[in-house]
């Protein structure tokens, strides 16, 4: 006698060949989600001095599809040379532009340097903005330059897809730090804007590149973030730090560190329960007696804190149960979201995650004092209220700066990881 028997299916191990996933809507708390990407880019090293990139948009791969590859044909050494080239046009034609007179004198000022509002030379500002996204587009084209049938299939995936009219959410996981948000494209649609031409204008961006993060328990939700200003004292009174101080006093449990000592006592326990962690001090690269010198930030003291000093004390709670360290940083100093001058040397804000900091914010160039105050202020006033992440602020303070002070600077300011970071507080 036969019978139907009654099937349950448990797990569908096939199933991610055979369906896509519906996009994910972030529910109005956010707790606990991420939302979906709308563009990976993976840059790596193939072999000696060459790389390999791809690119998908997850929402659009189908089983019978590839993802976009290709290999480069431009090498390691002239991409990384090409982005140092790029943030040196960046601090000369902006941070240390001097005006002339009409006999070509200069007239001692540093206009960029000496203000964050630029609305009174919104003229001058076009000119070398419209420069600058000349010169973001021409790295970016020759990143993809090439005469192979897989490179010009990738660049037109890849480029289309940016200059598109949608504004995405873009990870660019790379073995190499370039200043993604100030490369360019040529924007689609009859309005165009300069400011529509740059990645970090027109998309929410985010490096990442660095080893898997450890896993760590959620941290417990709280009414107040806990922060902490660590910061050099000679600084505390520099164009708009005190507002900024000010900010941190009113918004969150602030901790202050002003010695080197008394933050490396901080960073050598098993638990470093900070939400945001703000550096306002020195960053510069230190002769170490090789041919690339190394990335390092220094407070009160003469003390140089650099990624080996931070991975030696805290390396060993790699991993334990009982260790947290999860905050998200703004390293608002000189360089800090530039890599080392060479690939293979450790980079500050790479050793923070590695470490299992949830983000890392910093400016690739040499950034000025007034502008680095204003941006920390406005940063942070969002980030603190716990309702939106740092990708979305990012994107938005470029646009706030151009919009309403005619100041490109604010595209200088690399995420590393951290697009989805936010401040989980207490409804």
């Amino acid at each position: 006698m036969s019978m139907d028997l009654a099937i349950e299916i448990r797990q569908n191990p096939s199933f991610d060949f055979t369906a896509l996933l519906p996009p994910r809507d972030r529910p109005q708390d956010g707790v606990g989600t991420r939302e979906p990407l709308d563009l990976s880019v993976t840059l790596r090293r193939s072999q000696q001095d060459r790389l390999h990139i791809t690119a998908f948009r997850p929402g659009e791969r189908s089983p019978r599809t590839r993802i976009h590859n290709a290999h480069l044909e431009i090498t390691e050494t002239a991409v990384l040379r090409g982005a140092a080239r790029l943030r040196s046009i960046w601090r000369d034609r902006l941070v240390r532009h001097q005006p002339t007179d009409a006999d070509g004198m200069s007239d001692g000022s540093f206009p960029f340097a000496e203000s964050a509002d630029l609305t009174p030379m919104s003229a001058l500002s076009r000119r070398l903005t419209e420069e600058l996204a000349d010169e973001g587009r021409y790295l970016l084209d020759n990143l993809l330059d090439g005469s192979s049938d897989e490179l010009r299939y990738f660049r037109s995936f890849l480029i289309d897809t940016l200059a598109g009219e949608a504004s995405l959410r873009i990870t660019f996981d790379s073995d190499l730090y370039l200043p993604w948000p100030m490369l360019a494209v040529e924007p689609a649609g009859s309005d165009k804007d300069v400011w529509d031409s740059f990645l970090g204008h027109r998309h929410q961006v985010e490096q990442t590149g660095s080893p898997y993060v450890p896993v760590q328990a959620p941290g417990t939700t709280r009414s107040l973030p806990v922060t902490s200003l660590n910061t050099d004292s000679t600084l505390e009174m520099v164009a708009k730090a005190p507002e900024v101080r000010k900010l941190l006093e009113e918004r969150s449990h602030l901790t202050v560190r002003t010695e080197s000592e008394t933050f490396l006592d901080a960073l050598s326990g098993a638990v470093f329960d900070e939400d945001v962690m703000y550096f306002w001090c020195h960053g510069h690269f230190v002769e170490n007696g090789s041919p690339h010198p190394h990335l390092a930030v220094r407070l009160s003291d003469e003390r140089q804190i650099d990624a080996d000093l931070v991975l030696r004390l805290r390396g060993r709670f790699l991993g334990l149960d009982d260790a947290r360290f999860r905050p998200f940083v703004l390293l608002n100093a000189c360089h800090t979201g530039q890599a080392a001058a060479a690939p293979e040397l450790e980079h500050l804000g790479k050793a923070l995650i590695r470490l299992g900091a949830d983000g890392v914010l910093g400016p690739q160039i040499e950034i000025p004092q007034v502008f680095a105050t204003e941006y920390a202020y406005a940063f942070l006033d969002l980030y603190l209220a716990g309702g939106s992440t740092a990708g979305e602020i990012a994107q938005a303070l470029v646009r706030h700066f151009a919009r309403e002070f005619h100041n490109p600077l604010a595209l200088t300011y690399s995420l590393h990881c951290g697009i989805d970071s936010r401040v989980e507080l207490a409804r």
